[in-house]
């Protein structure tokens, strides 16, 4: 949101704090230079990607790069596994020189559907993975030729041939205790998603424990409606898809919504989706997904900045219809 600052000479100006927003945006992707210029006008300052099974979490913010200097550009996330700790260095060096002091490298487990089950690789040893890539990319990026042997993977003679001028900020993805402490202590701060406002004061608090000035960036999902009935379906529908992997399921559990969930886990297990979708309490739509009217949800996107949300990173949910861009630009810090 803008903000009252003073430059060199002591007079007035105006900077943005960070406010991103999920790309790409609706359309062919080639299509949407337009579009990243318009985020800029409407006061987004970072763009952010996720990588499951859409676009890959690079080209996009590749093209960001050149139409849309103006912005900073995150990943949320590259999974540590899909790729190889050489080729994770690469595209960090990568990035960070097309877009110098404007990339940040967000690394995390991803889940076992995503990684196993998806692209065959095993899930085994998240955290360590995770840990040994965030160390082995900062001993690349120094431009030393690393040999090394990590606990999860062996690193023979590898040295990074690009060096970027201002090296990437590097976040983790971070549910529980341990990861958010890595994150805090080892990388730069922490990626967080599906949370509420009151969680969030648990988990940055976690992160900022390790050390000052940790970013705490959170993918806020959003639907400016104020249609309950249509947000609640569609909000069972997409939570659904996350409350049942192993690691969503032991973060929900620890922040208390085990009893609230369990009725839910228990029908998912039998195979009785549809009424384990008419299981997940109405409040858990309400904590963990923003929506009302756009007045609304700036608000609620407040409360997570209070509580300790450095950078928020809005990912639009259109149910109902709603237009995305329309709703992008309801959102917008200019709006």
């Amino acid at each position: 949101m803008p903000v009252l600052a003073f430059d060199s000479t002591g007079e007035e100006t105006t900077h943005l704090s960070p406010y991103g927003i999920t790309v790409p945006l609706p359309g062919p992707l080639h299509d949407q230079q337009a579009l990243y210029r318009e985020l800029v006008d409407l006061g987004y300052t970072d763009v952010w990607t996720a990588e499951a099974n859409e676009s890959d979490g690079l080209t996009p913010l590749a093209l960001a790069a050149a139409w849309a200097p103006e912005l900073r550009l995150g990943t949320a996330i590259l999974p540590a596994y899909t790729r190889s700790p050489a080729l994770m260095a690469q595209c960090a060096a990568t990035m960070a020189s097309a877009a110098p002091g404007r990339f940040a490298i967000g690394i995390g487990s991803s889940s076992d559907v995503i990684v196993e089950r998806w692209n065959g690789v095993p899930f085994e040893a998240p955290y360590q993975r995770v840990r040994d890539t965030v160390r082995f990319i900062r001993s690349a990026l120094t431009g030393e030729k690393v040999t090394e042997e990590y606990d999860s993977f062996t690193i023979r003679g590898f040295r990074l041939g690009i060096i970027p001028e201002q090296p990437p900020t590097i976040l983790v993805a971070a549910l529980r205790e341990g990861m958010l402490r890595l994150a805090g202590r080892e990388a730069d701060g922490a990626i967080i998603n599906w949370l509420s406002p009151d969680d969030v004061t648990t988990v940055a608090g976690i992160v900022n424990a390790q050390g000052p000035g940790r970013e705490v960036v959170a993918r806020i999902f959003v639907c400016p409606s104020d249609d309950r009935e249509v947000v609640l379906a569609g909000g069972r529908y997409v939570l659904a898809t996350y409350l049942n992997v192993p690691v969503y399921r032991a973060f929900h559990e620890w922040m208390g919504r085990g009893d609230m969930l369990g009725g839910h886990w228990e029908r998912w297990a039998a195979g009785d989706r549809k009424g384990a979708l008419d299981e997940i309490p109405e409040q858990v739509v309400d904590d963990l997904l923003v929506h009302g009217t756009p007045e609304q949800c700036r608000a609620r996107i407040d409360e997570y900045v209070a509580n300790g949300v450095t950078t928020p990173a809005l990912a639009i949910l259109p149910f109902g219809g709603i237009d995305t861009m329309e709703a992008v630009r309801s959102l917008a810090p200019n709006a």
